[in-house]
């Protein structure tokens, strides 16, 4: 599978046909489906629609756009006009009227979305193992997890069926999945990129952001999708800025936070991250340890999205909680005992952590590191994970580090570590508010010097 920059590139020019692109991942995405249950729904006559008019312009002269032709996995939470948007639940569903500001955004921009992608169900979780539309099956293992909730997008980019997919994240779950399939994955500050027609989960940390197998990629869809949208409420006036095409790493000061690696992680992925941070400092990056108690993960701070989870699903759950998969029933059940108290300690922590953050602009590093995953796979079905021959209940390896990052707001950048191992590593780099042009242009730098990069896994459809 081509890259979306090229594929963009020459049918922009004429020199390849959006047809023959997207026909190519859709037939992909066919021959993927019964090993790696991807998607919900393939939209193949819509997407021939899209494609053909794409080349229309093309041959007309006119310009479609930076993605021209570029077939696009979209997360089944996003509408879109005319399919149904199932969120991966049970409820009976409608077929959306409007597209939703990022679906109308990348068709402007000439992609064509080939389908809607599996998840968790409603997108509360880390493993897509959904009951209703099955588990998502992951390409470097199928008898583990994709990671979750945006399960079927990481699969579809990692098992090259397409070269970008867009997913949601309000608590990992863009970079959860990009970690466990070995891709990379964008969350972006909250209000960056428009949550209109998105389904919500918990709207004050919900985020939409793209995944795909280059930093190059991640960049032409970050650029098409963030932008201020006065028809959404938590969209924020803030210019969005190109990343610099070279960097110098000495300007460059990289925090390695004690508490964050002070949580549940294996010691391969502690070991792989060390080696990381060395290479970054060999490359004259200054590398500073950062030793900040406010930071330290918390399960206090899942507190402060309960009361948002039940006001969207707290009346249905109530009149109808056999509609729910049992792991969600569990987790609504737990959401109704949040007490005030909790939320008043969970707003502390998140004001706290903010601060510091804030703080270590002025005098300290310029953006910080921590693990995506604090564990390599998780079989399906299974709900511990091994931590160095400890049982740990799933979620809090795998949302330990990604979670508190949507608490406080900012953007991440999960990137897989070359040669170090099956699935790689996964590593994040993290920014302050707005400073998502500054981490795709250090990720670039890292990745054109080899230190982080994408390999295809054993399952491979391109």
């Amino acid at each position: 599978m081509r890259s979306a920059s090229d594929i963009g590139s020459q049918v922009r020019t004429g020199r390849l046909s959006a047809a023959e692109v997207v026909q190519a991942a859709l037939t992909a995405a066919e021959r993927s489906q019964d090993s790696l249950n991807a998607f919900t729904l393939i939209d193949a006559e819509g997407a021939m629609v899209r494609a053909r008019g794409v080349d229309m312009l093309v041959h007309q002269g006119k310009d479609p756009g930076p993605l021209a032709g570029v077939p696009v996995a979209l997360k089944d939470l996003i509408d879109q006009a005319g399919l149904p948007n199932t969120r991966g639940g049970s409820f009976p569903v409608e077929l959306s009227r409007n597209s939703a500001t990022v679906v109308r955004r990348l068709g402007a921009a000439g992609a064509v979305i080939i389908g809607r992608t599996n998840l968790h169900e409603f997108a509360f979780g880390f493993t897509s193992e959904n009951p209703w539309f099955g588990p998502v099956h992951n390409p470097w293992d199928l008898e583990t997890s994709a990671g979750g909730s945006s399960g079927g997008s990481a699969v579809a980019v990692a098992a090259g069926v397409v070269p970008l997919a867009i997913g949601t994240d309000t608590g990992g779950s863009v970079r959860v999945p990009a970690a466990m399939c070995g891709v990379f994955g964008l969350k972006v500050t909250h209000g960056r990129v428009p949550l209109a027609g998105v389904y919500p989960l918990v709207a004050s940390f919900d985020t939409v952001g793209p995944l795909a197998r280059s930093v190059d990629d991640l960049v032409a869809a970050y650029l098409v999708m963030a932008g201020d949208d006065h028809t959404d409420p938590w969209s924020r006036p803030v210019s969005v800025q190109s990343p610099p095409s070279s960097i110098e790493p000495p300007r460059f000061r990289i925090g390695v936070v004690k508490q964050w690696f002070e949580t549940a992680h294996s010691r391969d992925i502690a070991a792989s991250i060390d080696q990381f941070v060395e290479s970054c400092a060999d490359l004259g990056f200054e590398v500073l340890t950062v030793d900040e108690e406010a930071l330290r993960p918390t399960q206090e701070v899942t507190a402060a999205s309960r009361a948002e989870v039940l006001d969207v699903h707290g009346a249905r759950f109530n009149d109808h909680p056999e509609r729910y998969g049992p792991d969600l029933r569990i987790r609504l059940e737990e959401s109704k005992a949040v007490t005030p108290h909790d939320m008043v300690a969970a707003a502390r922590w998140i004001s706290e952590a903010r601060a510091v953050v804030d703080r270590l602009q002025t005098d300290g590093p310029t953006m910080l590191v921590a693990p995506t995953v604090g564990v390599r796979s998780k079989r399906i079905g299974v709900d511990d994970v091994d931590v160095d021959g400890t049982s740990v209940f799933h979620r809090i390896p795998l949302a330990n580090f990604t979670a508190p990052v949507n608490a406080i707001g900012i953007p991440s950048l999960s990137m897989p570590i070359t040669e170090s191992g099956t699935p790689p590593v996964s590593l994040q780099l993290i920014g302050p508010a707005w400073s998502e042009a500054q981490l795709l242009a250090v990720a670039r730098f890292l990745e054109s010097h080899g230190l982080v990069g994408f390999t295809p896994p054993p399952l491979w459809f391109s």
